[in-house]
Order: structure tokens, then C-alpha cells, then sequence
């Protein structure tokens, strides 16, 4: 080690060079490496769902579930399955141990999933599998609202979607709020009749066609040609002059027996920016890019499209994941330079400008090298990064300092600074190796943290390795090299060049000032090393004690002031999309009078930003706060949202603050498991109670309760008495089954039909075409 530091001071310009070269792509690095708001880190969990049209909980469980967990056992590395089926739907969550391949688990899952397809119903959509990655959340969602037509917002987004999906940063802008477009027919039973049309005929015409044919091609020796069959709708008018039936001379066309226009299917979900309809674009970044660089470029070309858009269409920003980083590294830097600005002023007291100089540059230094590496192993600046090189600050320059003090000695004493620097570096090498390891000793454990959590805080770590190990060298290579060029003795007078030679062999206890007392306190303890070792032994036990009797607790992540919550709504029943909607906008007016909010993102079905909810959620409300000293506290403001809608019948909200730490759901999570499912949710319900009258817990939840449902039973009689099957009975009387059961719905409600739409569960629009279709 002596050698490598004496040929380092010795060869000072290569040695600059390098630090020069350190430095340059250093900052480089800074400014390029990818920015984002959290660990990209791989969730050991695969999602697969599966969807049939109808199906009950119960059979989804035994023809959906069973299967799929029955060929999904064999894969390897199952650290836990779940599943869940409900109407219509049915999922098997996997999760797997940490550090799993993501890649060659899907694919096994795929695999598994192509086997179990035959064993399913043959009504059963295609299985899907899906992998939870944080990364693939959106960073920006860009809200277009107005009092304008459905249709023009609709027209703005899908325009501006495909210019966003266009750039390099972005990978995907998912529309919420967005009707399909559909052409509506509307048959005319009166005219059916007119032209001797039946319901068979005009259904087999409308199936027989809109379909793709392929022709093949043809050799006709001089060539060969590919023809073409055109079969497919592509505009309205091909609609309208679909031929249904020929009449002499003259052909039949749809145009003229029904009625056709342009309109959008029932809506499944709903959008509400700051109380008015609209549409978003939640935007999801490609990994590995740059989180400020991609929303400063979405921002731009959505502002420059929205100087051409008609007047009224409103537009807005939520959700930025880039303002937490900005001020993360406004952050940073301000520490940065505050820790370089403090450590001068204490080493200019001490030791001189020079030599401040020389300490203060270890600073900077150490952090873009350590920032070079990390960009160099291909990983990004986030929240853990940042709290890693927030927290070295304290720790980078005491090798530095050690260093240069000591050499400052050595040129008091009329060393040449080569050779002081040469000796001091050699002679505090190892002390200061030493330092540096046991700090990285205490945090290299942490790198093999295992579990999701392990993935998350690895970067801590990772980044501490690298940084002090960048000081390193700052202490023992490059300090060194440039104090040998310009480093010079501080002031020193006689009484100071005294205490130095008494420092260096003479009786310490000799010494005056502030040195001589800390001297004389450590002579008399070291003398009496039991008592010392008794008395850190009850300080150690005294402040534990205290803490645990006294204290606040533990808690994995501090709770720190969000700057947006996330409300879910619940009720339960089978209500209508409608319904669910007339329910959240009851939420969300109680919120447009809260002081203190500056955005209310409401949305009626689906999930937000791919979150997993409890079955009966009907709608979330996204809430982005005003800044902090504007407003009251976020505990302040949802206390606030508890009891304004306390009084809402049916309807209870649960806020929710984003996870400052990898995503883990709700604080208690207790599960339940028996070979006799029938048995649980008795014991469920007596549980839930007993947690209900814990003081402290809030937003107890477990799965739904059962929804109403239509059974039809059939007896062997009626089924012998006209076909051979229940298939055939079903296929034969579905419409008068449907028929029946609109009739009495409307009976009910006295012809009300936004009643009957909504004991029914279906649409108003749909509603009036049945009553049309049945002649109700």
C-alpha cells in the first residue's frame, strides 16, 4: 500500500488525469442516468385470470380454479398460490420466491396455461398471465375535460395517444373513460313482416357475412396473383347494403327493415375530473428511461397540441412522478453543497483555505464516482439512491480530513509537502482502510436481504459500497497527489509546534486546552476499564428500557405528508354500472368542498394505476393535495372525508396514502384456510367482529357478500316435452325466458324503466331495445 501511494503522488499528472476523467464522467453520468421515483425491482408474483361469461362462484371455482391450480402446482419455485372465483371471473395468484426469473416463469406459466386450455369450458375466454411490475405503473396522467361532446374528447385523446405512444420514452397511454363506437341497428318488426323476412333469415345474413375469407391466390401462368374476397364492414354504408333476401328483380337490403346509427356500447366504466366528464391518458414509461426527461417531453407536445383544440376542453396534469424527484435532487444537491460549505469553514479554522480545499473536494468527488459505477452496472437514481448518498454525506470526508490534518502536522514541522502528504497517507492507510470496512461491514449484510423488500432496499447498500469506497481513494490516492502540489503549512506558532512534539511522545495529560481535558478524561477511564464497561452496559439497558416503556413503537417506513391519497368506495350488491356511478358522484361532491384539494380524479369500475381492490370497490377518487403549508394535514383532511360521508347509505370509503416503501397493502393481512370452505365464513364473520371493537383499526374488510342471482331449474318433464336436452331448451326459449323476466320487472316498477334498468342490471339503452325486440 506504501508503494501504491508514493508512486501515486510521485506520477501526479497521470493521477490528475484520472481523477479529471473520474469526475467528467462523473457528472455525465448525473445528468444522464435514468431518474424515477422508485426501485424498478421484479414482484415475485404472476397474475392469471380467466373470464366466462355468466358462470356462478361456485363452478368457476370447480371448472375454472381447480384445473388451472391442479397444472399450475408443477411449476417450480411456488412460494405460495391463492385463488379467488366470483361471478363471471376467476384468478390464481402466484407468487414465487424472491429473485425468481420473471422471463422463465412466465413462460412456464404459459406453458401450463396451454395445457389446461382443453380441460376448460369451451365458453371460456383465453386465459390470461400477467406479471406485477412496478415500473410498468403510470408516471404521468394527462386529464381532457370540458363541456364539450363525448365524441370530441374521445377524438382529442386517441389522436393525442397515438403521437404519445409514438415517443421513445413512452410504452404505452391507456385511455380510462373511453366508450367503443358501435353501429346500432334497429329492426323493425312491422317491416319484417312486410317483406316476408323471418328473425332465422335476417340473423343468418348478418353471421354469414363480416367475415374474412381468404381466396388464396391464383396461377395463370403469365403470374400469380393473390385474391381478394372483400367480406369485412369497414364503413356504415357497407352495413346498410348488406342484402338480406331477393325479391324478383330486386334485392332486400338491411337499410331497408331496420334503422342504423352510429352510437357508443354501455358504458362499463366512468371519468370525472374535478366533477366534469373526461377522459385520461395514464401514462406508463419504458423501462430504464428517464422519468423527468420522458413527462418534461409529454408535457410539451400536450401542451403545443392543446393550443389547436376547440375552446373549453380543459387539460391536466396528476399523478407527476417527476415533481417527487426534482425535489429529491433539489434535495440533494442543497445537502451537498451545505455538507461542502460547513466541512470548509470547520477545516479553514482549523487547518487553512488550502487544505479545506482539499477536504471539500472529497465531498463531490466521492459522489460522482459512486454515481459513474452505478450507472455503469445499469441501474437508476431513485428514492433509496438518494436517502443512500443523503446519508454518506456525514461519512465521506473523515478519511479525507485525517489525511490532511496529519500532514498539515508534518509541514509544521518542515516536511516538503511531497513528502509530508506521502507519510501521512502511508501512516493513516491502514486506520483508515479499517474505518471504511467495518462501515461497509455493517451494510454489505443488506445486500442479501431476502424478499421483495431485500429487492427494494438493495440499492441502499449497493450505493453506500460504492460511494465510500469512492472516498477511499479521495483519502488515500487523490488527496494526497494534490496536497503534494499545492498543499501548504497552516499558521502555526510555538505553542503549537510544543503540543505537537508533546502529542508525539511526550505525556498527553500535559496538554492544554480543550486536548488536555479530553487527554486527562481518557487517561483516568482507561484505568478503570470495568466501571466503564458497567456503565455502557446500563446506558445500553437504561435507553432500550425507556424506549420500549416509553416510546412510540416501531414502524418499518415512516409515515411522511403524501402529497395525494387514493380513495376507494365500496358497496355491495349487484348494482348497475350506473348505480355504482350515482354512489361515487355522492363521494365526490363531499369532496369538492374540502379546503386544501387541488384535483379530484374520480373513476367509476376497473382498478387505478393497476392496484389490486377488494371485490366489492366500485369506484376510486384519485385526490392530489395543494402544497403542504396551504393546507390542513392529509390525516386532517381524510378524517374529514370519514365523516362527511358517514351518512351516505350503503357506502363506506376507505382512503388510502401511497406506500413509501415497496408496495404491501394493508398493515394486517390475515388469511384463513380449511379443506371445508362452507365452514369459513361463519368463523370469518365472528372474526371480523372481534376486530371491528379494536380501537385503532380501521377499514376491516373481507370478501363480499354473495350477490343476487337468476336460478332457473328445469324438471325432466319439461324437457322431454319438446327436446331432448337442456342445451336445446336453453337455445329454443332463451329469448322468452328474457322476455319474462322484463315483463315482470316492469310490472314491478309500474313501466318505470330506469327502475326496471336497474333491478335488471343492464343499461337504459339496452333496456329499450328488449322492449322494442319483445314489444313490451
Amino acid at each position: 500500500m506504501n508503494n501504491i501511494i508514493a508512486a501515486a503522488v510521485h506520477h501526479s499528472r497521470s493521477v490528475l488525469s484520472i481523477l479529471v476523467l473520474v469526475l467528467i464522467a462523473g457528472l455525465v453520468s448525473y445528468l444522464t442516468i435514468p431518474k424515477e421515483s422508485k426501485p424498478d425491482i421484479n414482484i415475485p408474483i404472476v397474475y392469471v385470470s380467466m373470464h366466462h361469461d355468466g358462470i356462478s362462484p361456485e363452478d368457476a371455482e370447480r371448472l375454472l380454479v381447480r384445473p388451472m391450480e391442479q397444472e399450475l402446482r408443477s411449476i417450480e419455485g411456488i412460494k405460495e398460490m391463492r385463488s379467488r372465483a366470483e361471478t363471471s371471473n376467476a384468478s390464481v395468484l402466484l407468487e414465487f420466491d424472491a429473485g425468481f426469473d420473471v422471463d422463465l416463469a412466465m413462460r412456464e406459466v404459459r406453458q401450463a396455461i396451454d395445457l389446461v386450455k382443453p380441460d376448460l369450458p369451451d365458453e371460456t375466454d383465453e386465459p390470461t398471465a400477467h406479471e406485477v411490475n412496478v415500473g410498468l405503473f403510470p408516471v404521468l396522467v394527462v386529464t381532457l375535460a370540458g363541456d364539450v361532446p363525448e365524441r370530441t374528447l374521445l377524438r382529442l385523446a386517441r389522436n393525442l395517444q397515438d403521437e404519445l405512444e409514438a415517443m421513445p420514452g413512452v410504452l404505452e397511454a391507456d385511455i380510462a373513460g373511453e366508450r367503443k363506437e358501435m353501429l346500432e341497428v334497429l329492426v323493425d318488426p312491422v317491416r319484417l313482416e312486410t317483406y316476408n323476412i323471418s328473425q332465422e333469415e335476417l340473423v343468418l345474413a348478418v353471421t354469414r357475412n363480416n367475415q374474412l375469407i381468404a381466396a388464396g391466390a391464383m396461377d395463370t401462368g403469365k403470374g400469380r396473383f393473390a385474391i381478394k374476397v372483400p367480406g369485412l364492414f369497414e364503413t356504415a354504408k357497407d352495413v346498410l347494403d348488406l342484402p338480406i333476401k331477393a325479391v324478383g328483380d330486386g334485392v332486400i337490403t338491411l337499410a331497408d327493415i331496420t334503422t342504423v346509427r352510429r352510437t357508443f356500447r354501455d358504458a362499463t366504466s366512468y371519468a370525472r375530473i374535478n366533477g366534469q366528464p373526461g377522459v385520461t391518458l395514464e401514462i406508463k414509461k419504458r423501462l430504464g428511461e428517464n422519468v423527468i426527461e420522458t413527462i418534461d417531453q409529454v408535457r410539451a407536445l400536450v401542451n403545443e397540441r392543446a393550443k389547436s383544440w376547440p375552446v373549453g376542453v380543459q387539460v391536466n396534469f396528476i399523478q407527476d412522478e417527476s415533481r417527487n424527484i426534482r425535489r429529491m435532487l433539489d434535495d440533494l444537491q442543497n445537502n451537498v453543497l451545505s455538507a461542502i460549505l460547513l466541512v470548509m469553514i470547520v477545516v479553514v479554522a482549523a487547518l487553512g483555505l488550502r487544505t479545506a480545499g482539499l477536504v471539500g473536494l472529497a465531498i463531490p468527488a466521492s459522489f460522482l464516482f459512486g454515481i459513474l459505477v452505478l450507472d455503469a452496472m445499469g441501474l437508476t437514481v431513485n428514492i433509496v439512491v438518494l436517502f443512500a448518498l443523503i446519508l454518506a454525506v456525514g461519512m465521506l470526508v473523515d478519511g479525507a480530513i485525517v489525511v490532511t490534518e496529519y500532514a498539515d502536522r508534518k509541514l509544521a514541522e518542515g516536511l516538503h509537502r511531497k513528502e509530508a502528504y506521502i507519510l501521512a497517507a502511508q501512516r493513516m492507510a491502514w486506520p483508515i482502510i479499517a474505518s471504511t470496512a467495518t462501515t461497509l461491514a455493517a451494510f454489505m449484510p443488506l445486500i442479501f436481504w431476502p424478499g421483495v423488500v431485500g429487492e427494494f432496499m438493495k440499492f441502499l447498500p449497493i450505493t453506500l459500497v460504492m460511494t465510500l469506497s469512492g472516498s477511499l481513494l479521495m483519502a488515500l490516492i487523490f488527496v494526497p497527489t494534490l496536497g503534494g502540489l499545492i498543499g501548504k503549512a497552516g499558521s502555526a506558532n510555538k505553542e503549537v509546534l510544543a503540543a505537537l512534539a508533546v502529542s508525539e511522545g511526550g505525556d498527553v495529560r500535559q496538554l492544554p486546552g480543550m486536548t488536555g481535558l479530553y487527554a486527562r478524561t481518557l487517561w483516568f477511564l482507561i484505568r478503570r476499564p470495568i466501571l466503564v464497561l458497567l456503565a455502557a452496559i446500563v446506558i445500553l439497558v437504561g435507553v432500550q428500557t425507556a424506549y420500549w416503556s416509553q416510546g412510540k413503537g416501531v414502524e418499518f417506513f415512516p409515515n411522511v405528508e403524501p402529497e395525494q391519497s387514493l380513495i376507494h368506495v365500496h358497496a355491495r350488491g349487484n348494482m348497475s354500472t350506473k348505480e355504482k356511478d350515482v354512489l361515487v358522484r355522492e363521494v365526490e361532491a363531499q369532496l369538492m368542498t374540502l379546503p386544501g384539494i387541488r384535483t379530484i380524479y374520480a373513476r367509476t369500475g376497473g382498478s387505478a394505476r393497476g392496484e389490486d381492490q377488494a371485490q366489492d370497490v366500485i369506484g376510486t377518487i384519485f385526490v392530489e393535495f395543494a402544497d403542504w403549508d396551504k393546507r390542513p394535514t392529509s390525516a386532517q383532511l381524510m378524517a374529514d372525508v370519514r365523516q362527511r360521508t358517514a351518512h351516505l347509505a350503503g357506502v363506506w370509503v376507505e382512503p388510502r396514502e401511497p406506500d413509501v416503501g415497496p408496495p404491501t397493502g394493508k398493515d394486517i393481512q390475515i388469511e384463513f384456510r380449511s379443506r371445508f370452505p362452507e365452514k369459513l365464513e361463519p368463523l370469518v364473520a365472528r372474526f371480523r367482529e372481534k376486530l371491528e371493537a379494536i380501537d385503532g383499526l380501521l377499514d376491516v374488510d373481507d370478501l363480499p357478500d354473495e350477490v343476487a342471482e337468476l336460478a332457473g331449474e328445469l324438471t325432466e318433464e319439461e324437457i322431454a316435452s319438446g327436446v331432448s336436452g337442456v342445451d336445446q331448451l336453453v337455445g329454443k326459449n332463451l329469448n322468452d325466458v328474457e322476455k319474462y323476466y322484463i315483463s315482470k320487472a316492469l310490472e314491478l316498477t309500474d313501466g318505470k324503466r330506469e327502475e326496471t334498468a336497474k333491478i335488471l342490471g343492464i343499461g337504459e339503452r339496452t333496456l329499450y331495445r328488449k322492449i322494442k325486440e319483445y314489444d313490451l
